[in-house]
This record gives structure tokens, sequence and C-alpha cells, in this order.
């Protein structure tokens, strides 16, 4: 089954999208927004499923992604976490710091800004500052129902519902000074676009086993590909496990976003190389950044600037796209 949010008001309209993303039918019968949709799921989803087939069967409406917001254009809750530990280590490397070994085995989260997710298809608004280091980072992201307190980790994946994309754009220049304070990231975080329809853990088939997502994760930067990392592989921390963090010390609400963080694949013949010299290339500007640091002494890819496009989505095996297509221009900022 997949879901979208029409933009109407905060939180959007639900509507049922067909499998080729080509039509919707409204869910106004069953939860008027896919937030009201996960707090009463055990009931919603057959309701929502019978509308699914339905659907397959022929009729809805047309089905335009420029109309979308994110699923949920607002949430209770947004953890990301950073399952890819190589990404880690290669972003601290570029700031020059070292990686404790803890990484490895205690999963890395933030608790980020949810008030105000910006639609698939919406520019990515900055204030008139290019220096800040913008760059997009390519994730895969679920959502939950309500989660107990101290759940394991292999049963943190019954409560994962939906899946999605998120652009998690980063302000680089903003994060050294930030962490420094030690207490997280904040400015560095502006606003997340998540991809246009959210899909149940079924839609993916076999591409969906370990509770990770087995499938490239594909980015394009104006136009040019830049990454296919695989999201099923060098994936340290798989989503039971980071639901299950999140959880540790209190409940999460139905409606609850955790993220993977940036996909990543560890440097070899092919991955972690640019797809320009036959590897499968990156999730953000920075990871290229720091290789070429490695390699050359310093960096020449520049972060985004005003004008810059980014693209991400993700196929299945016969080269359909599954979640539809996160497409944004980073604009100036007008209030």
């Amino acid at each position: 089954m997949k879901l979208a949010s029409l933009k109407d008001g905060r939180d959007g309209r639900l509507v049922v999208v067909s499998n080729d993303l080509t039509r919707c039918a409204s869910a106004q019968s069953v939860a008027p927004t896919l937030q009201a949709a996960l707090d009463n799921w055990s009931s919603a989803c057959p309701a929502l499923d019978v509308i699914a087939n339905e659907l397959e069967s022929g009729g809805g409406d047309a089905f335009d992604q420029t109309d979308c917001a994110s699923p949920l254009p607002r949430a209770y809750q947004w953890a990301d976490g950073s399952a890819y530990v190589n990404h880690v280590e290669l972003v601290r490397k570029a700031r020059g710091a070292e990686m404790p070994a803890t990484f490895w085995t205690d999963p890395l989260m933030y608790q980020g800004g949810s008030d105000s997710f910006i639609g698939p298809r919406d520019d990515i608004p900055l204030a008139n500052d290019e220096t800040w280091g913008i760059d997009f980072e390519a994730e895969v992201t679920v959502i939950t129902d309500d989660v107990p307190m101290g759940v394991s980790a292999d049963d943190a994946v019954d409560h994962i519902k939906l899946i999605m994309l998120v652009n998690d754009v980063s302000l680089r220049g903003l994060i050294p000074g930030e962490l420094a304070k030690g207490f997280g990231f904040f400015q560095s975080k502006p606003s997340s676009a998540f991809s246009p329809v959210a899909v149940t853990p079924d839609e993916l088939g076999d591409a969906w086993h370990d509770a990770k997502v087995h499938l490239p994760l594909l980015s394009f930067l104006n136009d040019s590909p830049f990454g296919k990392p695989e999201a099923g592989i060098d994936m340290t921390f798989d989503f039971g496990q980071l639901v299950a963090h999140a959880a540790k010390t209190r409940p999460l609400a139905a409606g609850a976003v955790v993220g993977s963080g940036t996909v990543s694949n560890k440097l070899g013949d092919g991955p972690g190389k640019h797809i320009s010299d036959g590897g499968v290339g990156y999730s953000c500007i920075a990871e290229v950044r720091t290789i070429e640091t490695i390699n050359d002494g310093s960096p020449t890819t520049s972060f985004m600037k005003f004008g810059d496009r980014v693209r991400i989505e993700m196929d299945d095996e016969n080269g359909r796209s599954i979640f539809g297509t996160i497409d944004q221009v980073v604009t100036k900022y007008k209030a």
C-alpha cells in the first residue's frame, strides 16, 4: 500500500496511491490525515487496503507528485540516526575529529525539528548565505505506530508501519560550532523533505528483510548522477535497532519518524568511488569533499549554491519508482 498527503492545510489530505504512482483515491472515509490513520492503525490499515485494492482495479484521480506535502507534513517525533558508520567516520575526518570505537556498537541519534517539514517538490529556502555549506543528505526513514518504552530490537520491527525517503538538509559550515557546544544540532539542520509517497513494508517485497531496505538509493545533483549506494549494505544498525534505541527511555508516539542517516558504502574497488569512476558514488557532498581531501590535500567539489537542484529516489528491480521523487532547488528565503 502506498499513501500520500496532498497539500491541504497544515497536515495535508490523505490519499491512497496506485502502485505505478499515476492515480490516487481519497482516504477521507477512513482518516482525514496520515497522522489520524497512524493513531488508529489497527483499524485504519485494513480499510485503506480495501481502497488500495479497488484503486488497482481502475478508477481514481490523476496523481501529481507536485501536489504532495511530505507524507507527514509535521510529526510528533523526528529522530535521525547514523546507521552507516562509514559516513560518520568520513565526515568526522573532514573536521579533524577522531571517531570513538563505541560508534560501531551504540547508534548515534539526534532529535530533529519536526514542526515544519517541506514538500518533496518544494524549494529549499535558506537565508542569503551560501558560506554555510549547503548539503543534501539522502536517507531512508521509517514511521512507527505507538512504540513502548524499552522495546527490544526484534519487537521494534513490528512497530514499523511505513517507509519513506528523506532529504535531510545540512549546513556543514554551522555544524562544527554547534557540536563544539556539546548540545547537538539545531541551526545546522533546517527543514527536511520526505518522499511524495510512504509505503508499507510489504510493498518492497524481498527488498525488505533484516529490517533494512536492500535497494540502491539514487541521487542526482543538477541532473547529473551523484550516487547509487546500496541501502542494505554497510548499514551497521538496522531499523529495529534504531527504533529500539530511540525508545530506550521513553515511548514513541504513533507517527514517530526514525531515519537511517546518510546512506553510505565503504571505500573499495567500486563502493565509495564516484559514479564517473565506476563506483556507487555518494549520498551527500561532504563525503566527496572528504575523499578529495584525503587523496589530494583539499576539496574541489563545492557545496550547493542558490539555484542548484537535487533529486532523490529509489527504483524497484524493474526500474520503477517506489516512493516518487524528491526534487528540490535551493533558493533564497523570502519572509
